[in-house]
């Protein structure tokens, strides 16, 4: 059975950034997406190479999950939930996001 993976929007991480919160948020697209512009405070490890980085991770933390639109954000947030991890998906991901970027 698939456990639900619990979502937030772009509105929300704006406005939890403004207000100074510390998110760890992970940045699931390739390379060359991400040279586009990715969210400031955003890690970038991109889907295929998340297994070989769990390392990386600290498992006390929540995770945001970012993508172009949602769907290879959902499947890391799958993978990683699988793992014992925390984690939220970005509903819409890059596409909808209106904050800065980098």
């Amino acid at each position: 059975m698939k456990k639900t993976i619990p979502t937030i929007t772009p509105q929300e991480v704006e406005h939890r950034l403004q207000k100074g919160e510390k998110l760890n948020i992970i940045d699931v697209r390739e390379a060359e997406e991400v040279a586009e512009g990715k969210i400031p405070e955003a890690k970038h490890m991109a889907l295929g190479t998340l297994a070989d980085r769990l390392h990386e991770l600290d498992p006390g933390n929540e995770y945001i999950m970012v993508c172009r639109s949602g769907g290879r954000s959902e499947r890391a947030c799958e993978f990683l939930q699988e793992q014992g991890f925390k984690v939220k998906n970005m509903v819409g991901g890059m596409l909808a996001w209106k904050g800065k970027t980098q």
